[in-house]
């Protein structure tokens, strides 16, 4: 086996919605205040009995489904969080108790906050071309609205709870093309999730600065890597941060012919979530042609990047 690609999707959502109206009863805002500097009109809430693990779980089902595989066919599970609060067992672990597993698979969290699940894939791609594993399931889970600060408005406007899926196994020919990533360790600071209890922060105008500017080179980066240009793209799936950065990074890495993700308008922010909830949309609608291109690219907390181009399932 010469690369690995990406057979199934699945995703999860809490039934709990809040909306804006909702937040302006909260905090000093109001709806065309939120629409305008974010784009968001809704966004999920898990209870407290939809821990993590929970949520992850869930989605990890559907793409299990998906995939006509069942548990047992599973042998490395990759979860990627930065909202765990318990550090042992890992939601990885947690999940394959949950899904049960017998078959004795890896487990292993990844935390690189909003581009966890991108930085998962690449991970779980290199293990089966190692020849480490033959099939995993890659998961991106996060409940945001456990560590935000509902006080402040410019936070609190934006998260999100949820989670989404993908089997991954080995293929003669590859889906998943080489990753892009890296980080800017001095600007860390511009999100965080610090203290006990941990709380949501950052610097909005830092991070917008540089995700409009520095990101869409890196972007069509990623596309060469992977020999296309962004013209050939079906669809690019950027972390779901806010509207007002998605659109203009996307219209400046130049895939005019793509469907772009917009589910931050109805799910808000959900960190590591965030891509794969959008393409397992994208993909049960019928939006994205299945062996098309799409980029992933998430980007976020460290301030770090990781994207890829792969094969629609």
């Amino acid at each position: 086996m010469t690369g690995s690609r990406v057979v199934a999707l699945g995703h999860y959502q809490p039934a709990k919605v809040i909306t804006n109206e909702d937040l302006a009863a909260m905090v000093d805002t109001n709806d065309e205040w939120i629409r305008s500097r974010v784009g968001i009109k809704t966004r999920h809430m898990a209870g407290p009995d939809e821990p993590v693990d929970e949520l992850a779980f869930q989605a990890a089902g559907k793409a299990l489904a998906n995939a006509g595989l069942t548990p047992d066919d599973i042998d490395l599970v990759l979860v990627a969080t930065s909202t765990a609060i318990d550090r042992s067992p890992n939601m990885a672990a947690r999940v394959a108790a949950k899904l049960g597993m017998g078959g004795g698979p890896a487990v292993m969290d990844i935390n690189v906050v909003c581009s966890g699940f991108t930085h998962t894939l690449a991970a779980a791609d290199h293990a089966i071309r190692a020849g480490a594993a033959t099939r995993a399931l890659v998961i991106g889970a996060d409940k945001m609205t456990e560590i935000t600060d509902w006080s402040d408005r410019t936070t609190c406007v934006l998260t999100g709870d949820g989670a989404g899926a993908a089997v991954v196994e080995a293929s003669e020919q590859p889906g998943i093309g080489p990753v892009l990533w890296g980080s800017v360790p001095e600007m860390g600071h511009a999100v965080r999730i610090e203290g006990s209890p941990p709380v949501f922060a950052q610097e909005g105008q830092a991070v917008y600065r540089w995700t409009t500017s520095r990101l869409p080179a890196l972007a069509r980066k990623v596309c060469e890597k992977s020999g296309i240009t962004p013209e050939d793209l079906a669809g690019v799936v950027l972390h779901q941060a806010n509207l007002r950065i998605i659109e203009p990074l996307a219209a400046k890495i130049g895939a005019v012919n793509a469907v772009v993700a917009r589910d931050v308008v109805d799910s808000g922010n959900t960190s590591a979530a965030s891509i794969p909830m959008a393409l397992s949309k994208l993909v049960q609608r019928g939006e994205i042609p299945s062996g098309a291109p799409v980029l992933l690219f998430g980007f976020g907390g460290n301030l770090s990047y990781a994207g890829q181009v792969i094969h629609c399932p």
